[in-house]
Protein backbone atom coordinates (compact mmCIF):
# COMPACT_ATOMS: atom_id res chain seq x y z
CA UNK A 1 0.00 0.00 0.00
CA UNK A 2 1.14 3.55 -0.70
CA UNK A 3 0.14 6.59 1.27
CA UNK A 4 -2.31 8.80 -0.65
CA UNK A 5 -0.59 12.15 -0.29
CA UNK A 6 -1.64 14.04 -3.42
CA UNK A 7 -4.23 16.33 -1.85
CA UNK A 8 -2.34 17.39 1.25
CA UNK A 9 0.96 17.65 -0.68
CA UNK A 10 -0.72 20.02 -3.16
CA UNK A 11 -1.65 22.28 -0.26
CA UNK A 12 1.89 22.17 1.14
CA UNK A 13 3.40 22.95 -2.27
CA UNK A 14 1.08 25.96 -2.64
CA UNK A 15 2.25 27.23 0.76
CA UNK A 16 5.90 26.82 -0.20
CA UNK A 17 6.54 24.23 2.51
CA UNK A 18 7.75 21.53 0.10
CA UNK A 19 8.86 21.33 -3.51
CA UNK A 20 7.23 19.57 -6.45
CA UNK A 21 10.16 17.18 -6.90
CA UNK A 22 9.09 13.65 -7.87
CA UNK A 23 11.04 10.51 -8.75
CA UNK A 24 10.61 6.76 -8.44
CA UNK A 25 12.65 3.62 -9.06
CA UNK A 26 12.54 -0.07 -8.20
CA UNK A 27 14.66 -3.17 -7.76
CA UNK A 28 13.91 -6.83 -7.13
CA UNK A 29 13.55 -6.11 -3.42
CA UNK A 30 12.19 -2.58 -3.06
CA UNK A 31 10.30 0.13 -4.84
CA UNK A 32 10.99 3.75 -4.00
CA UNK A 33 8.74 6.73 -4.58
CA UNK A 34 10.00 10.22 -3.73
CA UNK A 35 7.13 12.67 -4.05
CA UNK A 36 6.73 16.12 -2.52
CA UNK A 37 9.33 15.57 0.17
CA UNK A 38 8.19 12.09 1.20
CA UNK A 39 10.32 9.09 0.28
CA UNK A 40 8.35 5.84 0.52
CA UNK A 41 10.51 2.70 0.51
CA UNK A 42 8.36 -0.39 -0.04
CA UNK A 43 9.75 -3.88 0.50
CA UNK A 44 8.34 -6.07 -2.27
CA UNK A 45 10.09 -9.45 -1.99
CA UNK A 46 6.93 -11.38 -1.13
CA UNK A 47 8.50 -14.68 -2.18
CA UNK A 48 10.79 -14.53 0.88
CA UNK A 49 8.15 -12.80 3.05
CA UNK A 50 10.12 -9.57 2.74
CA UNK A 51 13.00 -11.16 4.62
CA UNK A 52 15.88 -8.90 5.61
CA UNK A 53 18.29 -10.73 3.35
CA UNK A 54 21.68 -9.24 2.60
CA UNK A 55 20.36 -7.88 -0.69
CA UNK A 56 17.24 -6.43 0.92
CA UNK A 57 19.24 -4.71 3.65
CA UNK A 58 21.66 -3.24 1.11
CA UNK A 59 18.68 -1.82 -0.78
CA UNK A 60 17.14 -0.38 2.38
CA UNK A 61 20.44 1.07 3.53
CA UNK A 62 21.13 2.70 0.17
CA UNK A 63 17.61 4.10 -0.06
CA UNK A 64 17.67 5.55 3.46
CA UNK A 65 21.10 7.14 2.99
CA UNK A 66 20.55 8.53 -0.49
CA UNK A 67 19.08 12.05 -0.55
CA UNK A 68 19.99 12.60 3.11
CA UNK A 69 21.72 15.85 2.09
CA UNK A 70 18.85 16.81 -0.20
CA UNK A 71 16.94 19.48 1.68
CA UNK A 72 13.77 18.61 -0.24
CA UNK A 73 13.63 15.30 1.64
CA UNK A 74 11.35 15.77 4.67
CA UNK A 75 10.56 12.24 5.86
CA UNK A 76 10.94 8.55 4.99
CA UNK A 77 8.27 5.85 5.16
CA UNK A 78 9.23 2.16 5.20
CA UNK A 79 6.35 -0.02 4.02
CA UNK A 80 5.80 -3.43 2.41
CA UNK A 81 3.62 -5.40 0.05
CA UNK A 82 1.77 -8.58 0.99
CA UNK A 83 0.55 -9.92 4.34
CA UNK A 84 4.04 -9.95 5.93
CA UNK A 85 5.84 -6.69 6.70
CA UNK A 86 9.05 -8.68 7.21
CA UNK A 87 9.76 -12.17 8.50
CA UNK A 88 13.26 -11.16 9.67
CA UNK A 89 16.60 -12.38 8.39
CA UNK A 90 16.73 -15.04 5.69
CA UNK A 91 17.79 -18.08 7.72
CA UNK A 92 18.52 -20.15 4.59
CA UNK A 93 21.07 -17.53 3.56
CA UNK A 94 22.97 -17.51 6.87
CA UNK A 95 22.51 -21.08 8.10
CA UNK A 96 26.05 -22.38 7.43
CA UNK A 97 28.13 -19.67 5.75
CA UNK A 98 30.15 -17.82 8.42
CA UNK A 99 31.11 -15.00 6.08
CA UNK A 100 27.48 -14.39 5.18
CA UNK A 101 26.57 -14.47 8.86
CA UNK A 102 29.11 -11.73 9.60
CA UNK A 103 27.99 -9.68 6.60
CA UNK A 104 24.33 -10.08 7.52
CA UNK A 105 24.58 -8.86 11.11
CA UNK A 106 27.03 -6.08 10.26
CA UNK A 107 24.61 -4.82 7.62
CA UNK A 108 21.71 -5.11 10.05
CA UNK A 109 23.50 -2.88 12.57
CA UNK A 110 24.37 -0.39 9.83
CA UNK A 111 20.74 -0.36 8.73
CA UNK A 112 19.43 0.34 12.24
CA UNK A 113 22.02 3.06 12.81
CA UNK A 114 21.14 4.67 9.48
CA UNK A 115 17.62 5.22 10.82
CA UNK A 116 19.02 6.95 13.91
CA UNK A 117 21.42 9.02 11.78
CA UNK A 118 18.83 9.99 9.19
CA UNK A 119 18.30 13.77 9.36
CA UNK A 120 14.57 13.28 8.77
CA UNK A 121 12.03 11.15 10.65
CA UNK A 122 11.71 7.52 9.55
CA UNK A 123 8.21 6.06 9.86
CA UNK A 124 7.30 2.37 9.69
CA UNK A 125 3.95 1.53 8.07
CA UNK A 126 2.87 -2.01 8.99
CA UNK A 127 -0.06 -4.05 7.70
CA UNK A 128 0.65 -7.64 8.65
CA UNK A 129 3.25 -9.79 10.38
CA UNK A 130 6.52 -8.34 11.69
CA UNK A 131 8.87 -10.95 13.11
CA UNK A 132 12.45 -11.09 14.46
CA UNK A 133 14.61 -8.54 12.60
CA UNK A 134 11.42 -7.27 10.95
CA UNK A 135 10.19 -6.38 14.42
CA UNK A 136 13.62 -4.89 15.16
CA UNK A 137 13.30 -2.63 12.12
CA UNK A 138 9.99 -1.30 13.39
CA UNK A 139 11.29 -0.76 16.92
CA UNK A 140 14.21 1.24 15.55
CA UNK A 141 12.05 3.60 13.50
CA UNK A 142 11.13 6.99 14.93
CA UNK A 143 7.38 6.44 14.51
CA UNK A 144 5.40 3.29 13.69
CA UNK A 145 1.82 3.11 12.43
CA UNK A 146 0.12 -0.26 12.00
CA UNK A 147 -3.24 -1.82 11.18
CA UNK A 148 -5.39 -3.74 13.65
CA UNK A 149 -4.48 -7.04 11.97
CA UNK A 150 -0.73 -6.59 12.44
CA UNK A 151 1.24 -8.79 14.85
CA UNK A 152 4.74 -8.55 16.29
CA UNK A 153 7.11 -11.26 17.50
CA UNK A 154 10.72 -12.23 18.13
CA UNK A 155 10.51 -16.02 17.68
CA UNK A 156 14.20 -16.75 17.10
CA UNK A 157 14.56 -18.99 20.17
CA UNK A 158 12.01 -21.34 18.54
CA UNK A 159 14.65 -22.11 15.92
CA UNK A 160 17.69 -22.08 18.18
CA UNK A 161 18.84 -18.52 17.37
CA UNK A 162 17.94 -16.09 20.15
CA UNK A 163 16.83 -12.67 18.87
CA UNK A 164 19.75 -10.83 20.48
CA UNK A 165 20.00 -7.92 18.05
CA UNK A 166 16.21 -7.44 17.78
CA UNK A 167 16.30 -7.28 21.57
CA UNK A 168 18.63 -4.27 21.39
CA UNK A 169 15.97 -2.22 19.62
CA UNK A 170 13.10 -3.65 21.69
CA UNK A 171 14.82 -2.92 25.01
CA UNK A 172 15.24 0.71 23.97
CA UNK A 173 11.63 1.06 22.87
CA UNK A 174 9.62 -0.81 25.50
CA UNK A 175 10.02 -1.90 29.11
CA UNK A 176 11.73 -4.99 30.51
CA UNK A 177 8.67 -7.21 31.06
CA UNK A 178 7.16 -7.02 27.54
CA UNK A 179 10.63 -7.17 25.98
CA UNK A 180 11.58 -10.36 27.79
CA UNK A 181 8.12 -11.85 27.24
CA UNK A 182 8.59 -11.45 23.50
CA UNK A 183 12.21 -12.64 23.48
CA UNK A 184 11.79 -15.61 25.83
CA UNK A 185 8.44 -16.97 24.64
CA UNK A 186 8.61 -16.11 20.95
CA UNK A 187 4.84 -15.56 21.12
CA UNK A 188 3.34 -12.80 18.95
CA UNK A 189 1.59 -9.81 20.42
CA UNK A 190 -1.36 -8.15 18.65
CA UNK A 191 -1.42 -4.56 17.45
CA UNK A 192 -3.37 -3.21 20.42
CA UNK A 193 -0.87 -4.70 22.88
CA UNK A 194 2.03 -3.39 20.78
CA UNK A 195 0.51 0.08 21.11
CA UNK A 196 -0.01 -0.30 24.87
CA UNK A 197 3.65 -1.22 25.49
CA UNK A 198 4.99 1.48 23.18
CA UNK A 199 6.23 -0.62 20.27
CA UNK A 200 4.00 1.24 17.81
CA UNK A 201 2.70 4.78 17.82
CA UNK A 202 -0.78 4.27 16.42
CA UNK A 203 -3.16 1.45 15.48
CA UNK A 204 -5.53 2.04 12.58
CA UNK A 205 -8.10 0.13 10.59
CA UNK A 206 -6.75 -1.10 7.25
CA UNK A 207 -9.05 1.35 5.47
CA UNK A 208 -7.85 4.34 7.49
CA UNK A 209 -4.09 3.79 7.79
CA UNK A 210 -3.25 6.06 4.84
CA UNK A 211 -5.48 8.82 6.18
CA UNK A 212 -4.02 8.57 9.69
CA UNK A 213 -0.48 8.46 8.34
CA UNK A 214 -1.24 11.52 6.24
CA UNK A 215 -2.01 13.51 9.40
CA UNK A 216 1.39 12.59 10.87
CA UNK A 217 3.24 13.41 7.63
CA UNK A 218 1.41 16.72 7.30
CA UNK A 219 2.37 17.69 10.86
CA UNK A 220 6.06 16.89 10.28
CA UNK A 221 6.33 18.57 6.88
CA UNK A 222 4.78 21.78 8.21
CA UNK A 223 7.78 22.15 10.56
CA UNK A 224 11.24 23.47 9.74
CA UNK A 225 13.46 20.64 8.50
CA UNK A 226 16.38 22.31 10.30
CA UNK A 227 14.56 22.20 13.61
CA UNK A 228 13.34 18.62 13.13
CA UNK A 229 16.88 17.49 12.24
CA UNK A 230 18.37 19.24 15.28
CA UNK A 231 15.70 17.83 17.59
CA UNK A 232 15.98 14.26 16.37
CA UNK A 233 19.77 14.30 16.66
CA UNK A 234 19.59 15.68 20.19
CA UNK A 235 16.98 13.11 21.26
CA UNK A 236 19.23 10.18 20.38
CA UNK A 237 22.21 11.91 21.99
CA UNK A 238 20.59 12.75 25.32
CA UNK A 239 18.77 9.44 25.75
CA UNK A 240 22.15 7.75 26.25
CA UNK A 241 23.13 10.15 29.07
CA UNK A 242 22.29 10.27 32.76
CA UNK A 243 19.68 12.89 33.61
CA UNK A 244 22.08 15.55 34.88
CA UNK A 245 24.26 15.37 31.79
CA UNK A 246 21.13 15.34 29.62
CA UNK A 247 19.88 18.58 31.18
CA UNK A 248 23.32 20.19 30.83
CA UNK A 249 23.35 19.26 27.15
CA UNK A 250 19.75 20.42 26.79
CA UNK A 251 20.59 23.90 28.09
CA UNK A 252 23.24 24.38 25.41
CA UNK A 253 20.99 22.87 22.75
CA UNK A 254 18.14 25.28 23.54
CA UNK A 255 20.48 28.28 23.37
CA UNK A 256 21.95 27.07 20.06
CA UNK A 257 18.45 26.50 18.73
CA UNK A 258 17.48 30.09 19.56
CA UNK A 259 20.31 31.38 17.36
CA UNK A 260 18.95 29.43 14.37
CA UNK A 261 17.30 31.49 11.62
CA UNK A 262 14.35 29.12 11.48
CA UNK A 263 13.78 29.53 15.21
CA UNK A 264 13.93 33.32 14.91
CA UNK A 265 11.38 33.20 12.09
CA UNK A 266 9.18 30.87 14.14
CA UNK A 267 9.19 33.22 17.14
CA UNK A 268 8.46 36.25 14.93
CA UNK A 269 5.55 34.45 13.31
CA UNK A 270 4.17 33.54 16.75
CA UNK A 271 4.39 37.14 17.96
CA UNK A 272 2.92 38.46 14.70
CA UNK A 273 0.17 35.80 14.73
CA UNK A 274 0.96 34.39 11.28
CA UNK A 275 2.23 31.13 9.85
CA UNK A 276 6.03 30.82 9.69
CA UNK A 277 7.85 31.03 6.36
CA UNK A 278 10.80 28.75 6.94
CA UNK A 279 14.04 29.76 5.19
CA UNK A 280 14.87 27.30 2.38
CA UNK A 281 18.35 25.79 2.70
CA UNK A 282 20.05 25.29 -0.67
Amino acid sequence: MHINISMFCTKLVSKGLISIMQKSFMSQYTTVNFTHGIKTITMCDQKSRNSLSIAMMKDLLDNINSDKDNYELRLIIISSTGPVFSAGHNLKEIAVDTQKQKECFKLASELMLSIIDSPVPVIAKIDGVAAAAGCQLIAQCDIAVCTERSTFSTPGANFGIFCSTPGVALARSINKMPTLYMLLTGLPIPAVEAKSVGLVTQVCSPDNIDKDLEVICNAIISKSRNVIEMGKKFYYKQIQCDIKEAYDLGESEMINNLQNLDCQEGIRSFIEKRKPQWPIKK
